[in-house]
């Protein structure tokens, strides 16, 4: 209805109080190639907005977890920065400039290789695609690789049917870098021996706590479960994520639209280090 639309409006130009960039003109240096400016149309009409302010628009709402019609009016409008977000997540931007960003930070030896930390996380959803049944109800599984310093090097979505013993390999699959931990530290979900081998198969060690029922001979050395207790710093690394509020619950319908916001939550982790 025309009032429903009129309080929208208002409610877009109420804030008195321009937001903070959430990029300072520095950060936006090192990814601002990935974001073409957009050229003019030879038929005229009202020129684009530039890609900055629609990255900022974005961010807003990653950051706020707001509905896009919501977006304040200092923003481009909610359906510009909806359509650059859902074509730069088609095109792979996020990824790009994330992986651009741990590349940087590869070459000044500020990604710790000898550890690995991993985790998952179950989602409430909202309806949508790649949703699973759990006793806890539906949802979506987020699951985030980090190195031994909390910097995130994978993230995926899946749904959350499966054990997380089955998401492990996949992540470290799609990690950005080629490079990969010599170590993986894990929760008690991971224990299972024959996750252990094929890790191990791929050079990487599983560092995991048994079970306490477990009944199979212990395959885990005790001196080595010691690094066990810097797994810490894989739930600062979560709740790091968990302060972008669009990615606490899942709203997106679309499963790649909502894994792009994890990734851009990703890129912002990372991107503090510069």
């Amino acid at each position: 209805s025309n009032r429903s639309r009129n309080e929208r409006a208002a409610a877009r130009a109420g804030s008195r109080k321009e937001p903070q960039p959430q990029l300072t003109d520095e950060q936006w240096k090192l990814i601002a190639d990935l974001f073409p400016e957009p050229t003019p149309s030879a038929q005229g009409g009202r020129p684009r907005r530039a890609a900055r302010e629609c990255v900022e628009g974005i961010l807003w709402v990653l950051r706020s977890g707001a509905r896009w019609k919501d977006l304040p009016a200092h923003f481009p409008s909610p359906p510009t920065c909806w359509r650059r977000f859902q074509d730069w997540t088609e095109a792979g931007v996020w990824t790009k400039a994330w992986a651009r960003l741990l590349r940087m930070l590869d070459r000044e030896g500020r990604i710790q290789w000898d550890e690995g930390i991993a985790d998952g996380r179950l989602l409430g959803e909202k309806g949508g695609l790649c949703v699973g049944k759990t006793k806890c109800g539906k949802g979506t599984k987020t699951m985030v690789l980090t190195d031994g310093r909390g910097l995130p090097l994978a993230a995926e979505i899946a749904s959350a049917s499966p054990h997380e013993q089955a998401l492990i390999e996949p992540l470290l699959e799609r990690r950005l870098l080629p490079k990969k931990p010599h170590r993986l530290l894990y929760d008690l979900a991971a224990d299972n021996d024959e996750l252990r081998t094929r890790l191990a198969r791929r050079r990487v060690e599983l560092v995991c706590p048994h079970r306490k029922n477990r009944k199979k001979p212990s395959t885990q050395d005790g001196r080595k479960l010691r690094r066990y207790r810097r797994r810490w710093k894989i739930e600062r690394s979560i709740s790091w994520l968990q302060n972008f509020r669009r990615i606490v619950t899942r709203y997106e319908y679309h499963a790649n639209l909502f894994h792009g916001f994890v990734q851009l939550a990703c890129l912002m982790v990372v991107m503090e280090g510069f």
